[in-house]
């Protein structure tokens, strides 16, 4: 992975807000929805959730910002700008937003899952995205909108911006434990059981597709995979520390929630 070099404060924070000055002259990809009802925000509490007047946590759909520090660790590159712009962005719109729920309403902490869009109906997360401040992610059955999303992801890497201005894939040998990832490297082997489907790739790393899952994606084409280079993302396990690792199984394991998390490297 390309690691983000941790820039000092000060010397982001007049360039990440001088884009708040073009903020209207930004390329849209994502269809606006200025007919949603529109609800107070109370607290944006980091660069992929907020809290609403009425109590409710909001886990915005599309986007996984970089961690603020928590428990004694650092924040991670570019989490504390994240934040920030959502914030202004929240600010802009007069601190109300209007929310596009996802067919899943709430995930596994209990935060409502939902696009969050501005007075104009402009997608919040979008243009997080296409300022580098957060990497698209994609997970079934909420993917409604992940290629716009992920077109406006591909304009700041392209552009090098925000926490694409260094290396974010990671490579065999560099991951140290579990966590958000974007993996790069070569199939070595595809396999399809009762578990689902494993594409092995080099350094002891493992791509799976539950089987509830596997009609999200083109089976014939991951099963062609051996040999091409790919790029994936997603919430990285680590089997040995969990107690579950078996003789010839990989140390990692990166279940892939949908289709565009996987991208086939020419």
């Amino acid at each position: 992975m390309r690691h983000s070099v941790i820039l000092k404060k000060a010397s982001l924070v007049g360039a990440f807000f001088v884009s708040l000055l073009c903020a209207g002259l930004a390329q849209a990809f994502c269809p606006q929805r200025a007919d949603l009802a529109q609800v107070a925000v109370r607290q944006v509490v980091d660069g992929d959730t907020v809290r609403l007047v009425d109590g409710r946590s909001i886990r915005l759909i599309g986007i996984n910002a970089p961690e603020l520090g928590r428990k004694g660790k650092s924040d991670e590159p570019f989490a504390v700008q994240s934040k920030r712009r959502l914030q202004a962005l929240v600010d802009a719109s007069d601190g109300r937003v209007g929310l596009l729920y996802g067919k899943q309403r709430k995930d596994r902490y209990g935060r409502t899952l939902a696009h969050l869009y501005d007075r104009q109906g402009r997608n919040l997360e979008e243009q997080l995205l296409s300022e580098g401040l957060g990497f698209m992610v994609a997970v079934a059955p909420n993917a409604a909108l992940a290629s716009c999303q992920a077109q406006a992801e591909r304009q700041a890497r392209r552009q090098r911006l925000g926490l694409w201005r260094s290396n974010q894939v990671k490579a065999a040998g560099q991951l140290k434990g579990g966590g958000f990832a974007l993996l790069g490297g070569r199939v070595v082997e595809v396999q399809r059981n009762r578990g689902g489907l494993w594409i092995d790739l080099e350094g002891g790393r493992v791509l799976r597709v539950a089987p509830e899952l596997l009609g999200e994606f083109d089976l014939p084409a991951l099963q062609k995979l051996k040999g091409r280079r790919v790029e994936a993302r997603g919430w990285v396990i680590d089997r040995q520390s969990r107690g579950g690792l078996k003789s010839g199984q990989a140390r990692w394991m990166l279940p892939l929630t949908h289709s565009a998390m996987l991208e086939v490297l020419p």
